[in-house]
């Protein structure tokens, strides 16, 4: 849902990552699926497709079957411009500190990396430095938040001054390796929790979700200009399994009430022009 009016014309979509054997094992499946969710919608504007969200040990062997028959029942219905990707996370990356390091860890991702430059999709990624910041030692909090730090990481003649542009350009770097230099990176996911565990405030769940829209039109050292990103999440999950912070990322509590996060600007007016900044609904 794009963030500057809540215009929902224009979102990306997927399925279960159970469902994406059937995608993968049958082309007339993946034309039906498309059919459904896809083609019922006229008046919607798909701008991608996750086939699956940080699908991990043997299931992955699905996602390039799954993204080649979904592809093929796009194009056999003129709905080429919509993207199929697949939503990974960090650990697909062998090595990612400093970013110009970066690696792709399983020959799948190689694979995944060559379509998405055929068809020039962009990949789709959940960044989330919260998490960065609680798993490594040393990692100065300020840097995490986008705020001034002395944590500063100068990497092949690029500055780093916040944890959100170093994962990301790890991935440039680790895409590039794997011959997608022109493959585009989409945040599929971010945010910060307010609640549940170390760090998780309101005060920095609001810092980092501000700073975050007002950073992402500016891209990152190794890719300037405008990211396309995902805010996560509209509603905090009370029945969520797992940690407790895995709770928290809401900008509304379930009853629909606000979360006190969710106070934060569109932009700064000094940085006109289009803010590429969305919500993530589960």
């Amino acid at each position: 849902m794009h963030m500057q009016g809540f215009n929902p014309s224009a979102c990306a979509t997927g399925f279960a990552d159970e469902n994406v054997p059937r995608i993968a094992s049958s082309a007339s499946v993946a034309a039906d699926w498309v059919k459904l969710n896809v083609q019922r919608y006229p008046g919607v504007a798909f701008r991608y497709i996750a086939v699956g969200n940080e699908i991990t040990g043997s299931a992955t062997q699905n996602i390039v079957p799954a993204m080649r028959n979904l592809n093929a029942a796009l194009s056999a219905a003129r709905l080429s411009g919509i993207k199929v990707s697949t939503a990974v996370r960090m650990d697909v990356l062998a090595a990612s500190s400093p970013p110009s390091t970066g690696a792709i860890r399983d020959a799948y991702m190689t694979q995944v990396v060559k379509i998405l430059a055929s068809t020039g999709a962009p990949l789709l990624a959940n960044v989330y430095p919260y998490f960065a910041y609680t798993g490594t030692k040393g990692i100065d909090l300020n840097y995490a938040l986008f705020k001034p730090s002395s944590s500063t990481v100068r990497d092949n003649g690029l500055t780093y001054t916040n944890l959100f542009d170093a994962m990301v350009d790890a991935l440039y770097a680790a895409v590039e390796k794997a011959g997608g230099s022109s493959v585009p990176i989409v945040i599929s996911e971010t945010g910060w929790p307010s609640a549940g565990g170390a760090a998780a405030t309101v005060a920095n769940a609001q810092a980092y979700n501000q700073n975050l829209i007002n950073h992402v039109r500016g891209g990152t050292p190794k890719r300037p200009g405008a990211i396309d990103a995902y805010l996560f999440a509209i509603f905090n999950e009370n029945r969520k399994t797992g940690a407790e912070t895995e709770k928290h990322f809401g900008l509304f509590n379930p009853d629909k009430s606000p979360n006190p996060v969710n106070h934060v600007r569109k932009g700064t007016p000094k940085r006109p022009g289009p803010l590429e900044m969305y919500i993530f609904a589960m």
